[in-house]
C-alpha cells in the first residue's frame, strides 16, 4: 500500500511540474489551484461565478467586502489607489463600477532565452504566434476582466491601445486592471462600456517586454490574484474575491446594508431610543425580532428571504462561537 501511495504522489507531482512549465495554465492546473470552488467552470477551468452575483456585487461597499474577507482570513485582497512610494492608479471612468471574472497575464522584462522558450511552448499550446500581449485577450469570454502585471512599466510598457481595447471589450464586455500602462487613453475612453484601472499612460509602444504566463497566479499591488477570482473595482481601489466566497460575501454585504437601513429607520422614527451610538431601551432579542418584522414587509429584497434568514442564523452562531472562544475579561 505504501508503494502504491508513493507512486500516486509521484505521479501527481510530475503532473503539477509539467503544468508549471506551460505558458497558459491548463484546465487541470487551474482546477487544482481553485479546488475550494465546487460550482460551474469555464472551458479553461476557471471558476464561473454567476452573472447575477457579479451584478449584485456592484452594490456593496469596499468596507463591507473587506470586512467580510478579513473575517475569513483573507487580509491581502485590497489594493488602494494611492501610495507614498509607488505611482498611484488612474481610472478611465472613475464614476463607474466594474465587476467580473479574472483572466490573468504576467509580463516580464524581455530575456531572449526565456522568450525563445515561451514562443516554442506557445506553439505547442496553440497560442497566438508569436506569443504577445494578445494571448490573454484570446482567453477572455463574456464577463471576464483582463488583469495583468507588467511591473509598473510606463514608457515602452503600454500593454494596449484602443485597437486592443476594442478587442478586449468584444470578448469580455468589461475592461482591464493593469499594474502597468496603456496608450491612447482618449481612444480607450470612447469605447462604450469599457473601463480601465491602470498605473498610467504613455504614447510609446510596448518594447523590451515579454508575456510569460496566461491564467497563472500574479501580483497586483499587495494582492495575490488567481485566475477565476472575482474583482470589484471602484473609485477607491480594487478587491479580488476568492470565487468560493463570493456568494456569502454578497449576502453578508447585503445583510449589513439592510441592517444599517433598519438602524437608520429606527433612529429616524424614534422606534427605539438611540444614545452614544447604540440603542439603549431594547434588548438584542427584541431588536432582532423587530428587524425580522421589518424584513417581512421590505419591498424587493436583493436575495430570497429564506437565504437571508439562513444566513442570519449562521451569522448568529458564528458570533456566539467567537464570543465563547474569546479570553475572559479580568
Amino acid at each position: 500500500m505504501k508503494k502504491q501511495t508513493i507512486l500516486i504522489i509521484a505521479f501527481v507531482l510530475v503532473g503539477l511540474f509539467a503544468n508549471s512549465q506551460s505558458v497558459k495554465w491548463s484546465s487541470d492546473a487551474i482546477k487544482a489551484l481553485t479546488s475550494e470552488w465546487t460550482g460551474e467552470r469555464t472551458p479553461d477551468g476557471r471558476p464561473k461565478v454567476s452573472d447575477k452575483l457579479l451584478e449584485r456585487l456592484k452594490n456593496l461597499s469596499m468596507e463591507e467586502v473587506w470586512g467580510f474577507l478579513e473575517s475569513k482570513g483573507y487580509e491581502n485582497q485590497f489594493e488602494n489607489f494611492s501610495s507614498t512610494f509607488e505611482n498611484g492608479w488612474q481610472i478611465i471612468h472613475p464614476e463607474k463600477v466594474m465587476t467580473g471574472r479574472v483572466v490573468t497575464g504576467q509580463f516580464m522584462p524581455l530575456r531572449k532565452d526565456y522568450d525563445n522558450y515561451v514562443q516554442a511552448q506557445g506553439k505547442k499550446e496553440n497560442l497566438t504566434s508569436p506569443v504577445t500581449n494578445y494571448a490573454p485577450i484570446n482567453a477572455l469570454s463574456n464577463g471576464d476582466v483582463y488583469v495583468a502585471d507588467s511591473y509598473v512599466k510606463i514608457e515602452d510598457g503600454t500593454l494596449i491601445g484602443d485597437n486592443l481595447g476594442n478587442a478586449i471589450y468584444k470578448n469580455g464586455k468589461r475592461g482591464i486592471i493593469f499594474n502597468g500602462s496603456v496608450r491612447d487613453v482618449e481612444g480607450l475612453s470612447e469605447i462604450e462600456g469599457f473601463n480601465g484601472w491602470i498605473r498610467g499612460s504613455d504614447p510609446s509602444a510596448i518594447k523590451q517586454m515579454m508575456l510569460t504566463t496566461v491564467n497563472a497566479p500574479i501580483r497586483i499591488g499587495r494582492v495575490t490574484v488567481l485566475p477565476g477570482d472575482v474583482v470589484l473595482a471602484k473609485i477607491h481601489g480594487v478587491t479580488f474575491i476568492p470565487p468560493h466566497l463570493v456568494e456569502e460575501c454578497v449576502i453578508s454585504g447585503e445583510y449589513t446594508a439592510l441592517h444599517d437601513e433598519f438602524n437608520f429607520f429606527c433612529i429616524k422614527t424614534q422606534k427605539f431610543k438611540y444614545d452614544n451610538e447604540r440603542f439603549v431601551d431594547v434588548t438584542p432579542e427584541d431588536f432582532e425580532k423587530a428587524f425580522v418584522e421589518w424584513i417581512n414587509v421590505y419591498p424587493n429584497l436583493p436575495m430570497d428571504k429564506k437565504v437571508l434568514f439562513d444566513y442570519m442564523e449562521k451569522h448568529k452562531a458564528e458570533v456566539a462561537a467567537r464570543k465563547a472562544a474569546a479570553p475572559a475579561k479580568k
